[in-house]
């Protein structure tokens, strides 16, 4: 559970580190969106689900639609369809909402006596309560039903997404349990591309459905076709499922580093940010030095936006930014920027060769100096917002309420911010925050703040009030609790103060940035199973030069790295974990034999000097910062690397806005000609 807003260290990486390609995943999703799009034969409309734009752009292009007969593309949205070709094809999430559309449209051509041959693809499976609803609206006979199945995306080298941005408010809020048989599908598909996870390990009542899901999936599979039968993959040693609700404290915070402060601000969808169109020009000047010179923020503010994708495989200075903290962006900026002027100034004095060899990494340092630009000025846009007074008042506050210092002075700073009109999202994440860190809010003070935040922000409010304080996810809640309150409110009230000092869970608040920056105690409960010396001995006091010994207790090696141990679940920490609500569990995975409780000796994880992966799944999404603390954890560790795989990305603004019903795909084009 990271309970810290902080970032990661510099990015760097470890040398001759074995990891697990995951851009086979891609592979997979574009070839079965090829074999989708051959099975309508001829030329084709499509009509895509505005939610799935964002996710197919992270996995194709417009071409290969072309190259597949792709003719013309529509949103689907009400109202009548104007398809040229006698193939239409929907490509669509199965929503309720989506089939009365199609549905629709359909019953509208055939009163026009417009002929066509419908197809709908439902991502990622197909849904019997799809076919019941177009059944009860007389068009099942007019429509093929299949399926594009759409799994894990990889958005960076080491993190998989299904990009179902929708998936925590449909489990905790909803009661839809569909996601997590979607995750434990493309967990499987995992196993099937490099092998079974020899261990399961994790926290969280759904954590341990979906456990339990990959786990008989795999038996009745490998049971029903001998052949099929998996080897233990030799690259995962194990797969560590984290439920969401198990820490809501992260997702609540406002995340510092750069790419979480992209997020925060400028909002991270697909990978993708909408930007001022002049950050993304390529620049007039060659002087690296000039294009730290951006407009300022309100002119930035009110230019056209274009969309970008933000890829630390495509732009050098993101890998080098995403996981800094903020403070630290400005003086890597200048050091890229005085480095570029040196690299353009060195070509006056070159000799013929080594203007050769200028001219021949010029395409590199233009691409470099497109990328300088652009995170000049998106620090430009993102500045001011952290220089303003509610912002760093709120930062205050929830510094405040992770130590426990005077939870009433914070709670009435609370009310001072919705007096100021501060942000709605930001109001209802600090006073989440306040209650699941204090065990819940006096019942006076927490009437008094609900009937403020009704009355400064409307009392279309309420729904959202009551979401968060019902079960499961009951994480606004009165202390002490009354009477009548059911047990799962009850068992849901978090031990957040015991958790603080068992985990080590924060830093002491005397240390300088260089030293936050190589703290290992602001990040995750997965040190509990894959970094046991990271909680119990804290690196950053640690000093160089000891022994290989020293390494297997958690200290630093000559590397200033900790030796990975094997993975032995939350051995050693059995209390503190039962502490919190929810399942405990850990499984063995042996071939098709699974079995609960396993042994502790498992599979060395670095025998022989061979580095293994450990999966961290986050169950209902995850945060910048949570994927920041693990590279940071990885970097700190000889013999182990993290793969993060996740339902969605989420912030704690984007969660309070799904619960709330708000937002949602902004699409305004009515038809795009491909």
């Amino acid at each position: 559970m990271t309970t810290s807003s902080s970032s990661s260290g510099p990015h760097q990486r470890r040398p001759s580190v074995e990891t697990v390609d995951v851009s086979i995943l891609r592979e997979v999703a574009r070839s079965s969106l090829v074999h989708a799009l051959n099975s309508v034969n001829g030329a084709k409309t499509l009509v895509l689900d505005p939610s799935l734009a964002g996710p197919l752009s992270l996995v194709t292009e417009v071409s290969l639609l072309q190259q597949h007969g792709v003719d013309k593309m529509f949103w689907l949205e009400p109202g009548p369809l104007s398809a040229v070709t006698t193939n239409i094809l929907y490509l669509c999430r199965p929503r309720i909402k989506w089939v009365k559309i199609i549905s629709d449209q359909i019953k509208r051509h055939s009163s026009e006596s417009q002929k066509h041959t419908y197809t709908l693809l439902l991502v990622p499976r197909t849904s019997t309560l799809m076919t019941r609803l177009l059944e009860e609206e007389g068009v099942l006979g007019d429509i093929t039903i299949s399926s594009y199945n759409l799994q894990f995306i990889p958005i960076a080298d080491d993190v998989v997404s299904l990009e179902n941005t929708e998936a925590f408010k449909e489990i905790w809020v909803d009661g839809d349990e569909t996601s997590i048989f979607d995750s434990s599908q493309a967990l499987h598909t995992l196993q099937k591309l490099f092998g079974l996870f020899p261990r399961i390990i994790g926290k969280g009542d759904f954590a341990g459905r979906l456990a339990d899901l990959l786990a008989r999936q795999t038996t009745q599979r490998t049971s029903a076709d001998r052949e099929s039968l998996l080897d233990i993959s030799d690259k995962f040693d194990s797969l560590i499922v984290i439920d969401r609700r198990v820490d809501m404290i992260t997702p609540l915070l406002t995340q510092l580093t750069y790419e979480g402060l992209i997020d925060e601000v400028i909002h991270i969808q697909n990978s993708h940010i909408e930007v001022p169109a002049s950050l993304l020009n390529a620049p007039t000047n060659t002087s690296a030095a000039s294009s730290a010179s951006t407009p300022p923020a309100p002119a930035l503010a009110q230019e056209k936006k274009r969309k970008h994708h933000l890829s630390a495989s495509t732009d050098p200075i993101f890998a080098e930014l995403r996981d800094l903290n903020f403070a630290s962006v400005g003086k890597r900026l200048n050091k890229a920027a005085r480095r570029l002027d040196e690299d353009y100034r060195a070509r006056h004095q070159a000799s013929v060769s080594q203007l050769r060899d200028f001219v021949g990494k010029l395409g590199g340092l233009q691409a470099e100096h497109r990328a300088l630009q652009l995170h000049t000025g998106l620090s430009e846009i993102i500045m001011p917002i952290t220089r303003s007074e509610i912002f760093n008042k709120s930062l205050e506050i929830q510094q405040n309420l992770l130590a426990s210092y005077d939870i009433p002075g914070q709670l009435t700073a609370l009310e001072d911010l919705i007096a100021q009109g501060a942000d709605m999202q930001l109001v209802f994440r600090l006073v989440c925050l306040a209650s699941i860190t204090s065990g819940g809010i006096k019942s006076k003070t927490l009437e008094v703040i609900k009937k403020e935040v009704l009355q400064a922000y409307g009392y279309s409010h309420l729904p959202l009030l009551l979401s968060l304080a019902a079960p499961p996810l009951a994480i606004l809640l009165p202390n002490p609790l009354p009477p009548s309150t059911p047990a799962a409110v009850a068992g849901a009230k978090y031990p957040y103060t015991s958790l603080r000092r068992s985990l080590r869970l924060l830093i002491d608040g005397n240390e300088s940035l260089d030293e936050l920056e190589n703290d290992i105690s602001y990040h995750s409960a997965v040190q509990c199973v894959a970094q046991k010396g990271g909680v119990l001995s804290n690196p950053a006091k640690s000093k160089e030069g000891v022994t290989e010994e020293d390494g297997k207790k958690g200290k630093l090696t000559l590397l200033g790295q900790t030796q990975a141990h094997p993975i032995i679940g939350f051995k050693g920490f059995e209390d503190v974990v039962e502490s919190i609500a929810g399942r405990t569990f850990d499984i063995t995975q042996k071939g098709v034999e699974v079995t609960n409780g396993a042994s502790t000796a498992l599979l060395p994880t670095s025998a022989g000097g061979r580095t293994t992966t450990t999966v961290v799944f986050f169950l209902g999404g995850c945060t910048y910062t949570e994927i920041a603390a693990l590279r940071w954890a990885g970097r700190q560790t000889q013999g182990r690397n993290f793969l993060i795989a996740t339902t969605g990305m989420v912030s704690g603004g984007s969660m309070i806005e799904s619960i709330s019903g708000v937002g949602g795909a902004d699409v305004n084009l009515k038809e795009a000609n491909l």
